[in-house]
C-alpha cells in the first residue's frame, strides 16, 4: 500500500497539473459569467435584432449556395433547367455559337472545366456584378454577427461596456451596407435574367425559392438594422448618463466624500430673516437660481410655508 501510495502521485502527476487548473477556471470562471450576466445583461432590444439578423442570416445563406435563382417550367421541355450563383445545371444543352456538337449534361459549378467552353457567355458583366455584391453583402453580415457576439456574450467586459454603443453602431451600419448591396443584386439579376443575350426562350423560365430567399432575407436585415439603430441612441443615453454620475462621483470624491455645497444667491445675505422656517432661504435662493432669476425677492415667503 506504501508503495501504491508512493506511485500513485507520480502516475496522476501530469492529470493533476492539467485538471488543477481547468477546474479553478471552471470553479472561477462560472460564478463571474453568472455575476456578469446579473448585473450587465445585454440589451432586450439588440438581443431581439440579433434573433431576427440570424433568420435573414440564414435565409441568405440558403439563396446564396442553393442553384434555383432562375428555373425552367416543366412542361416546357427546355435544354436549360435551373442556376444559381454558383451553379447551372442543363439537360442536352447545345450553345448555339460553339462550332462542335455538344451537349451540356447535369449541374456542374459555374467555373468547372466541363463549361469553360462557355464562361464568356454564362458570365456576363452585370452577372459577375450581382456575385459580387452577394459577396460583399455576405462578409458584412460575418462581420456583423461577429460584433454582434460580443455584445450578447459581454466578452470582453472592458471593452465591450466602454464601446457598447460604437459596436451597435456598427453592427446597423453593416446591415445597411448588406442591405445595399442586396438591393442592387436583386434588381440587378431581377432585370437582366430576361434578356435573350444570355439563356434562350427566356419567356420558359420563372424566378425560383432562392431569388425569394434573397428578397425576404432583405426585409429581415432591414427590419434589425433599424432596431439596433434604435438600442444605439439608447445604449449612447446609458453611456452619457453614466458619465454624469460618475464625474459627479469622482467631485464628491475630491471633496473629502461629503455632499457638493449648493451654491447660495449673493442676494441671499442682504434679505433679512423671515419666518420660522430655517430653510426658507436656501430653498428659495436654489429655486431662483434654477429658474434664472437674479434675485430671490420675486418670490413670496408664503410660497414655501
Amino acid at each position: 500500500m506504501a508503495g501504491r501510495s508512493q506511485s500513485s502521485p507520480s502516475h496522476l502527476s501530469g492529470y493533476s497539473a492539467v485538471s488543477y487548473p481547468a477546474s479553478l477556471a471552471f470553479s472561477i470562471g462560472q460564478p463571474i459569467l453568472a455575476k456578469t450576466y446579473s448585473f450587465y445583461p445585454p440589451p432586450a432590444n439588440f438581443v431581439n435584432a440579433s434573433i431576427v439578423a440570424f433568420v435573414g442570416l440564414l435565409l441568405f445563406v440558403m439563396s446564396f449556395t442553393s442553384p434555383y435563382w432562375l428555373v425552367s417550367y416543366e412542361y416546357t421541355y427546355s435544354d436549360f433547367k435551373n442556376m444559381g450563383l454558383w451553379e447551372f445545371c442543363f439537360d442536352g444543352y447545345r450553345y448555339p455559337k460553339y462550332q462542335f456538337d455538344y451537349k451540356f449534361v447535369g449541374c456542374n459549378y459555374i467555373f468547372a472545366s466541363e463549361y469553360r467552353i462557355i464562361w464568356e457567355w454564362m458570365l456576363p458583366v452585370w452577372f459577375m456584378a450581382t456575385q459580387t455584391f452577394m459577396c460583399i453583402a455576405l462578409m458584412c453580415l460575418m462581420a456583423c454577427m461577429t460584433a454582434a457576439s460580443l455584445v450578447l456574450t459581454r466578452w470582453p467586459m472592458q471593452f465591450v461596456l466602454r464601446f457598447e454603443w460604437r459596436i451597435i453602431g456598427l453592427c446597423a451600419a453593416l446591415l445597411a451596407a448588406t442591405e445595399v448591396c442586396l438591393f442592387f443584386s436583386l434588381i440587378v439579376f431581377g432585370l437582366m435574367c430576361w434578356s435573350r443575350d444570355w439563356l434562350l426562350y427566356p419567356n420558359y423560365n420563372y424566378l425560383s425559392w432562392s431569388y425569394y430567399f434573397a428578397v425576404f432575407s432583405g426585409g429581415f436585415f432591414g427590419f434589425a438594422g433599424f432596431m439596433m439603430l434604435y438600442e444605439m441612441y439608447k445604449s449612447k443615453d446609458r453611456k452619457r448618463a453614466a458619465n454624469n454620475l460618475l464625474h459627479l462621483e469622482n467631485q464628491n470624491g475630491h471633496n473629502g466624500g461629503e455632499p457638493m455645497e449648493i451654491p447660495i444667491d449673493p442676494g441671499y445675505q442682504q434679505q433679512p430673516y423671515q419666518g420660522s422656517n430655517p430653510g426658507f432661504s436656501r430653498e428659495q435662493s436654489v429655486y431662483s437660481q434654477a429658474s434664472g432669476l437674479s434675485h430671490p425677492s420675486a418670490y413670496s415667503h408664503n410660497a414655501y410655508i
